[in-house]
């Protein structure tokens, strides 16, 4: 056998030679699409990687799903990045403020948040939905860490503090959208500081 039998398609993936596009590079597609504000549209990227819309939905499940871990990438990067600046202190209260600005100020949170309002609504904010899941369980980890470090009270139950703490975070960001005013993260660090003591 020669050494151009050996190769496989894994080899290929592995030392990253392979020329053919895979669901990472589509991923990686709509990612940088968000973040530039562009929208992620599925023929558009089906075009961009050169393979057919059957394929990019099979991959990826619906527009739906892959906003869906798009926004929730981005999320869970940020929120790592707030653990390790938020050294002193209630971290929950502080990651969250944190959190309420930089996705108001997002080019791809504006432009979702601007041109399909209701489609982002839904995705975000829907308890049945798999974003709101994991983002009620990453503010729930939050909020635990400072219970144990002794910084939040634990009068409130976890799962009510950390819903609370949700919707306030959601309210300040979905302003524009629910009641046609500018979202204001310093009004959110108010009432996320007396709600996180």
């Amino acid at each position: 056998m020669d050494e151009q039998e050996q190769v496989t398609a894994l080899d290929r993936a592995l030392r990253g030679t392979s020329s053919r596009p895979t669901v990472m590079d589509a991923f990686a597609a709509a990612r940088r699409r968000f973040a530039t504000g562009e929208r992620i549209d599925m023929q558009g990227l089906a075009d961009e990687l050169g393979v057919n819309r059957v394929t990019l939905y099979r991959w990826v499940g619906s527009r739906e799903q892959l906003i869906t871990e798009v926004l929730w990438a981005a999320t869970r990067k940020t929120f790592d990045g707030y653990r390790t600046e938020t050294a002193e202190g209630p971290r929950a209260a502080a990651a969250l403020t944190a959190f309420v600005r930089d996705v108001n100020n997002h080019p791809g949170m504006r432009q979702l948040l601007r041109d399909e309002p209701a489609f982002a609504l839904g995705l975000l904010t829907s308890t049945s939905g798999e974003y709101q899941q994991r983002y009620l369980g990453l503010i729930r980890e939050l909020i635990s860490e400072d219970r144990a470090a002794g910084l939040v009270s634990t009068e409130i139950p976890l799962e009510d503090l950390a819903y609370t703490a949700a919707r306030i975070t959601e309210s300040y960001i979905h302003t524009r959208v629910l009641i046609d005013e500018q979202p204001d993260a310093r009004r959110a660090e108010v009432v996320l500081r007396v709600l996180l003591r």
